[in-house]
């Protein structure tokens, strides 16, 4: 299934057919990738998990991959390493990154097909995991497949299987920084802002969690009876969290870093129709809307323990608590933004009530360093690609494992594109990969490579700012 190791894409042209020549063998495997439910959580069976990572070392070796390992850590899903030596000494080494393991599906009601089940849909296919993250393994497969096996640079691949869920991987690499030493790295967990728009991804904001508890009665009492005196604990912890917005929406907790947002975002229509906003309901907040999305920090609600409105008593209710997902710049300290958020709300007392207020998880943004060498080769593939000039945004979410790779390897370009788009709905009902964003992620990765190899052969290895 590979291509002739005689006959390179060296050029644009022979790239291009060479990826067109390939595409249904990625499909093919694309489906077969996406039909195993590789869920990593718990409750859930392993046996898929290890099939799926069985599935994409095999796939690895029969596109030339000559060293493929099995990396196993305590409970952890098995990660695919795999190895190709630089062609020559002059040779920069890339590290490529996905992940074989998927979301659940959720309520299966939702879906418009069974979600392991790859569905044909308009210029693509539907399935759980399809876009996030296999389609990006599969395009690291591709590259691989249009140079028989010897890219120009040298290759170092990892295919984690528990990245949706979270596990010790994420801290390994620092502790092993020989196997993970590179040049430039391709994390291939995200994709375009919008279908055929080339995008970089330069930053990640940063995530929190904190709890918020009031405690005011021993058990609850008659509204009637103490309603008006007796402190009621919902109403309480509701004040609290009225304090951490502006009346406009924006973030009212000190020391929280906000800055105006430069690169490219979404309209508001697009942001609107991928939100699912209400006809009538405006956005919350003020300035850009990537200055809100990506620059500036958010607090969610995601959690509310109070009494339900169908089975709710006249009563005052004596307990009441609330979980925080406090999202920050990515260049902010965790644990200083998520002291700010605990701190603020330490200070409140709503209606001269205490709150318990327990932090939670952190986890560090990411904001890469652009401008060197791997960026600008990068720039030129996806121009080469798409065949228009790349944007490049941040996103609200979070590679837990960036971090870890970043630490590693100091030295290294970090690159974020891949074949996913705003408007594919991953960890949602109906998640779809568009077959063009997948063939152009391929030609993009294979133009990259070479790019960056000619660039680091002629002296082109500085440059770049954070």
């Amino acid at each position: 299934m590979t291509a002739d190791p005689e006959v390179l894409p060296m050029t644009p042209e022979e790239l291009a057919t060479t990826v067109d020549g390939l595409m249904d063998g990625l499909h093919a495997d694309l489906v077969r990738l996406s039909s195993i439910p590789s869920i990593a959580f718990p409750g859930f069976p392993s046996g898929p998990v290890e099939e799926a990572h069985d599935l994409v070392a095999a796939l690895l070796r029969d596109a030339g991959v000559p060293a493929v390992e099995r990396i196993d850590l305590p409970d952890t899903a098995p990660v695919v390493y795999g190895e190709i030596p630089p062609p020559d000494p002059g040779a920069p080494t890339v590290l490529l990154y996905g992940h074989y393991d998927v979301q659940p599906p959720g309520d299966e009601r939702l879906w418009r097909s069974p979600p392991f089940e790859p569905t044909p849909v308009e210029g693509g296919l539907r399935a759980r995991g399809i876009a996030d993250d296999k389609s990006n393994v599969i395009a690291h497969l591709g590259m691989l497949r249009a140079y028989g096996g010897r890219p120009p640079v040298g290759v170092k691949i990892v295919v984690e299987g528990q990245e949706e869920y979270g596990s010790a991987f994420d801290g390994y690499p620092p502790t092993d920084p020989g196997r993970f030493a590179c040049d430039a790295m391709v994390i291939a967990d995200l994709g375009n802002l919008r279908p055929g728009t080339p995008t970089l991804t330069t930053g990640l904001r940063g995530a929190a969690e904190v709890v918020v508890e009031v405690r005011t009665l021993d058990e609850p009492r008659h509204s009637g009876e103490f309603g008006g005196a007796a402190p009621d604990a919902l109403l309480v912890l509701l004040k609290a969290l009225a304090t951490l917005h502006d009346v406009h929406g924006d973030v009212a907790v000190a020391g929280l870093r906000r800055e105006e947002w430069t690169g490219t975002s979404y309209t508001e229509e697009e942001f609107r129709d991928l939100a699912g906003v209400r006809d009538g309901v405006p956005l919350i907040g003020s300035g850009g809307l990537g200055e809100r999305l990506w620059s500036g920090p958010a607090i969610t609600v995601i959690g509310l323990d109070a009494p339900g409105v169908e089975h709710a008593a006249s009563a005052v209710v004596p307990h009441a608590r609330a979980k925080l997902n406090l999202r920050f710049h990515p260049r902010q300290d965790p644990r200083e933004a998520r002291d700010a958020l605990v701190e603020h709300l330490r200070s409140l007392r709503p209606f001269g009530v205490p709150l318990t207020v327990t932090p939670g998880d952190t986890g560090p943004g990411y904001e890469a360093t652009t401008g060197g060498p791997a960026y600008r080769a990068a720039l030129a593939a996806l121009k080469e690609a798409w065949g228009a000039d790349a944007s490049y945004v941040a996103t609200g979410g979070s590679i837990p494992l960036v971090n870890g790779l970043a630490a590693a390897a100091p030295g290294a370009e970090v690159l974020l594109f891949g074949a996913q788009d705003s408007m594919c709905n991953l960890h949602a009902p109906n998640e779809r990969v568009l077959f063009s964003e997948l063939r152009n992620t391929v030609v993009a990765m294979g133009a990259f490579v070479r790019e960056y190899a000619d660039g680091f052969r002629a002296g082109d290895r500085t440059g770049g700012t954070a």
